[in-house]
């Protein structure tokens, strides 16, 4: 078990009738709110009304920046930046999912960016910058960007879609009954996107975490058990719930305590399927995850030993021929994205291989995936593209 250092700011209001904590915990920084949102499910559902009713009844003067896309772009993080400027803004109130936070948090971080453009900002490593502070309502159970200080946004003129530290939420607010009117594929893409994120902590060469991988195995596990109940029965708020709190720890950092980072390469290869054919994220990861898996157990067939307790703790498989059951577990995986309803081919999507070869040289930027559980070149990240054809 390896050392870690960890801190997470985020104070998290979690169930029914949260938002009761909103108007104190906006006042706590100021009264000059900028509102983010997105496509406008808020206001379908009657969300965006019962916040703008707190706002008005409370005094805080409200600058809107609706429209943030589900791949935010450098141009929404631009448009909001020069409203907290224009509008002097004390507070970013971001009501939506993982998208509209991700935004809101560069947006944040770019009120104090010095740079003139403010794609280097993006572009450029760095960890958790000076930004404003930021409060959000979630409103999909997926990214668990409302309990971390990352966030992913895309610049489609250069085709690249770039994860990077910006700032923590000072507040959640997570209701789950926000997430009741989420659709079926919605609910599903969110969910295979918080198992990526648990496949990529809890495939690790590190064997004697007990507590990360005990995490691990228990999101797992959820997420199996509870997907299947939201879609029957999109308003059971113990589904939901479910759900929601465990897409929060599934990106927290909590489930690699004391691991060997992985590099997170089924992510890395996600970013650039969204980056060229603006996919929904979740579903690409969904994708590319089985295929990964049975790429690196052929390459490397020292991995075994993890394929074959997520096997057996996560899927309740038993064998006694260790390699047909580590590979057991991967179409069990499959099996239960395909019957979620994701699509689980590329070519369902319209992708064809024009891009493979550009896409794997920058997911794999500097030998970025080196040292990721199983090594990964450019050559066998073109190959798990190509499985994900057919």
């Amino acid at each position: 078990m390896l050392n870690f250092t960890h801190n997470i700011p985020t104070r998290i209001y979690f169930g029914r009738g949260q938002i009761s904590h909103l108007a104190e915990s906006l006042r706590e920084f100021g009264t000059r709110v900028l509102l983010t949102y997105g496509g406008g499910s808020i206001i379908k559902t009657g969300l965006y009304d019962r916040v703008m009713d707190i706002l008005s009844d409370e005094g805080f003067t409200v600058i809107e920046c609706g429209g943030i896309e589900p791949n935010p772009r450098i141009e929404s993080v631009e448009r909001g930046v020069a409203l907290c400027k224009e509008h002097d803004i004390d507070v970013i109130l971001a009501v939506g999912g993982g998208s509209t936070i991700d935004c809101s948090k560069a947006i944040a971080a770019g009120v104090y960016f010095e740079g003139d453009d403010l794609w280097d900002m993006v572009a450029t490593r760095h960890g958790v910058l000076k930004a404003l502070p930021l409060v959000d309502i979630l409103t999909l159970s997926a990214t668990g960007s409302e309990y971390d200080g990352g966030g992913v946004i895309s610049n489609m003129k250069l085709n690249q879609k770039l994860g990077n530290g910006y700032t923590f939420p000072a507040v959640s607010i997570c209701d789950p009954t926000y997430t009741f009117t989420v659709s079926k594929y919605q609910t599903a893409a969110g969910t295979a996107d918080i198992i990526s994120h648990i496949c990529e902590e809890y495939f690790s060469r590190t064997p004697d975490s007990d507590l990360a991988d005990g995490i691990c195995e228990t999101v797992f596990k959820s997420a199996i058990r509870n997907l299947p109940i939201a879609l029957a029965e999109p308003d059971n708020y113990e589904a939901r719930a479910n759900l929601m709190s465990i897409s929060s720890i599934a990106c927290s950092g909590i489930p690699s305590y004391g691991k060997q980072g992985s590099c997170w390469p089924c992510h890395s290869m996600e970013h650039e399927l969204s980056a060229f054919y603006d996919i929904t994220h979740g579903v690409g990861l969904a994708i590319l995850t089985p295929r990964w898996m049975r790429h690196i157990l052929k390459k490397d067939p020292t991995c075994a030993w993890r394929f074959v307790r997520f096997a057996r703790n996560v899927w309740g498989l038993d064998g006694d021929d260790e390699t047909a059951l580590a590979f057991a577990g991967i179409d069990r995986l499959e099996s239960f994205f395909r019957e979620s309803g994701i699509p689980m081919t590329l070519s369902e999507l319209g992708i064809g291989t024009e891009h493979f070869a550009k896409m794997a040289a920058h997911a794999n930027r500097g030998g970025l995936l080196k040292n990721s559980f199983v090594a990964l070149d450019d050559e066998d990240i073109i190959r798990i593209y190509t499985d994900c054809l057919n």
